[in-house]
């Protein structure tokens, strides 16, 4: 018992020693502070500081305890490492900074030693107590079965507004699956994220969020998500036929809260020792070199090597993906959109499409869209200007298609058949202006279906 209890003082005592000295060597306390709080004399500190000029931090310890002597660390490296940690690398995690310090500055020495060192010479805080013990959820066994999806709002690069960090984790084996910053998370962040995973990897089979207003409905306040949920998001989930879970609290989204916090401990110092100054470069960096590194470091290994993802060949994911309205085309081929007016331009597949029920689509990058049974009918900028317009009538396209190869064509022929000019324009046949109507006023949709197709109020046939 005495040879345990002189043991133990003994270390506590070599151990109070290496604490004070170093700090002196930090330069947080003079030597002859050192001496003072050490209780010996400046001579004596004295030749501790020569031994530990020759033979490293090992001098510092007491070897009488049996055990074998420790690998000698060089005299400059604990300078070495303290100047680095608060000069260079003074927001960097301990894990972090040994991973450069290894890596880039060749030093040699283990994680432990660096951290226990770093936290006596008082440059970083020691690690608060864990709580209390948590069963953690198991992982899926095969990548693709469940993917994490969520933001995080964070000072990603200083001087500049906050940004979310949209991120999408495998389940399996923590892999990132996406991330880009977005200026607000939201529907089209959303969209983008799933667009990223659909087209690199396929579909997946269950998508786990938070109960952010974008991904479900609440009924009431400090309640529940509604039984019957039709949002952008939902829809496009369920036409996919991938199914949403939605977390009850932060703590259930404990991996991927987990991956944000290894994220802000390593890409904003990252970003600021390559003098990274606008959310641009930040993505381009995030995509080519910092996504690649997080998965080669903390990717672990599934329980099954196969994979769950399922390739989507022929789906349009762009229109699936995007938030959608309905519509119905007015009689001048027009719709109203939110204050705009989208013209839509002559089709190859219809004559018209006056009185149709169309899908007006908004897509992730902004631009706008109008679908007809799943087609992609014409895309539009911001303001509603058309992109791209077709500059070939349905019927000259026909035309050109029908000609034998080798001989001229000939769009306008110099006399059509009047059979054939009626029933081209048969949908804007003449009519006598009603009671109370003016020449020059139009004609509502009630009144052009009454004159063209009898009363029915249908997307009229148009030949193609």
């Amino acid at each position: 018992m005495e040879h345990i209890e002189g043991r133990v003082r003994r270390e506590v005592r070599a151990m109070t020693r290496r604490e004070v000295m170093t700090k002196a060597i930090a330069r947080q306390l003079t030597w002859m502070q050192a001496a003072q709080v050490l209780g010996i004399t400046p001579r004596h500190l004295g030749r501790i500081r020569q031994r530990y000029q020759r033979f490293g931090i090992s001098a510092l310890m007491d070897q009488r305890g049996g055990r074998p002597r420790r690998k000698r660390i060089k005299p400059g490296t604990v300078e070495l490492l303290i100047r680095l940690k608060r000069d260079l690398y003074a927001d960097f995690s301990v894990r972090h900074f040994y991973e450069h310090v290894t890596e880039k500055h060749q030093v040699r020495v283990s994680y432990n030693w660096l951290r226990l060192m770093l936290q006596e010479a008082g440059v970083v805080e020691k690690e608060p107590a864990r709580g209390k013990y948590r069963r953690g959820r198991e992982r899926r066994p095969m990548v693709g079965m469940l993917v994490h999806l969520d933001a995080s709002t964070h000072e990603w690069i200083v001087g500049l507004p906050r940004q979310d960090l949209v991120v999408a984790l495998d389940d399996a084996d923590g892999r990132i699956l996406y991330g880009r910053f977005f200026a607000q998370e939201g529907t089209a962040s959303t969209f983008a994220a799933l667009e990223g995973v659909l087209r690199r990897y396929g579909r997946f089979l269950e998508l786990y969020t938070d109960r952010g207003s974008h991904f479900c409905r609440t009924a009431r306040a400090e309640q529940g998500p509604a039984e019957e949920q039709n949002g952008q998001v939902t829809q496009a989930l369920h036409a996919l036929g991938i199914r949403q879970i939605l977390a009850r609290s932060p703590q259930a989204r404990g991996r991927s809260e987990r991956a944000f916090g290894t994220l802000q401990g390593r890409l904003p110092q990252e970003l600021r020792l390559h003098q990274i100054t606008d959310y641009q470069a930040a993505n381009h960096y995030l995509e080519q070199v910092f996504i690649p590194d997080f998965n080669r470091r903390f990717t672990v290994k599934p329980a099954q090597p196969e994979s769950a993802f399922v390739k989507l060949p022929g789906v349009e994911l762009e229109l699936v993906l995007s938030a959608r309205e309905e519509r119905v085309v007015r009689n001048d081929n027009t719709v109203g959109y939110h204050n705009l007016i989208l013209q839509l331009p002559p089709s190859r597949y219809r004559t018209h499409f006056v009185r149709c029920p169309v899908t007006v689509h908004q897509f992730t990058d902004g631009h706008l869209g109008i679908s007809y049974q799943g087609r992609l009918l014409a895309r539009y900028d911001r303001s509603g200007e058309l992109l791209h317009p077709a500059t070939t009538t349905p019927n000259k396209v026909r035309a050109a298609s029908a000609q034998p190869p080798g001989q001229p064509t000939d769009p306008v022929p110099a006399a059509a058949p009047h059979w054939r000019t009626r029933s081209r324009l048969s949908h804007f046949s003449a009519r006598t202006p009603q009671a109370g109507e003016g020449a020059g006023k139009k004609m509502s949709i009630s009144q052009t279906a009454h004159s063209t197709s009898g009363g029915n109020s249908s997307c009229p046939a148009a030949s193609p």
